[in-house]
Order: C-alpha cells, then structure tokens, then sequence
C-alpha cells in the first residue's frame, strides 16, 4: 500500500511543477469541446475510443523499453499496476482529446 502512496505523491508534485501548462491544456480541451457541441455522435465516440485503446496497447508495451527497463524487471505487482495505469491513463487522455477533434472534422447533418 505504501508504493500506492508513493506513486500517487509522486504525480501530485510533478503535476504542481507542470501546473500552468496543465491548465492551458484543459483550456484548449473545453475550447475543442465547445466548437465541436452538436457534432460529437456515436460514430466520432467510437472512433475516439479506438484509439484511446490503441495508444493504451502501444504504451503498455514501449513504456517499459522507453524508461529503459524491460518486462524482465517488472517482478512486483505494483510495476505492472502502475504501467496498466500509465497507459490507460494516456489511453483515455488520447481518447479525450481526439473526440473533439473528430466532432470537429465531421460534417454536418
């Protein structure tokens, strides 16, 4: 539980260090949601989730080579939690960013 912990403390202080550009980037996003309202359907949801899952898949297995380490040294149930949680998370925020942008290519009925 203490390496739950850890993690989590550890996110917290590089998100305080990146807080401006975490701010922009939710602004831009709400931006994008805003000039796609009304386009965004089933069909630009679906593909959004595609590729959230996409990425999810493709980060799940370069994040380990990426930090220089390898699926050899993930022995412990918490390195294989937190690289499920990275790419997953990463997954959803391409997933989140696309839908507007697929809302926004879409063409109007």
């Amino acid at each position: 539980m203490y390496e739950i912990w850890l993690v989590m403390n550890i996110v917290y202080e590089i998100a305080l260090g990146i807080w401006p550009l975490l701010a922009l980037l939710l602004i831009v996003w709400l931006g994008m949601l805003v000039a796609a309202r009304g386009r965004m359907g089933m069909r630009q949801a679906t593909r959004a989730a595609l590729l959230g899952l996409v990425v999810a898949v493709a980060l799940f297995f370069s994040v380990p080579t990426l930090t220089q380490s390898s699926f050899a040294n993930m022995g412990y149930w918490v390195d294989w939690a937190n690289l499920l949680a990275v790419a997953l998370g990463l997954g959803a925020l391409a997933a989140m960013f696309s839908l507007p942008l697929f809302g926004l290519t879409a063409s109007r009925r």
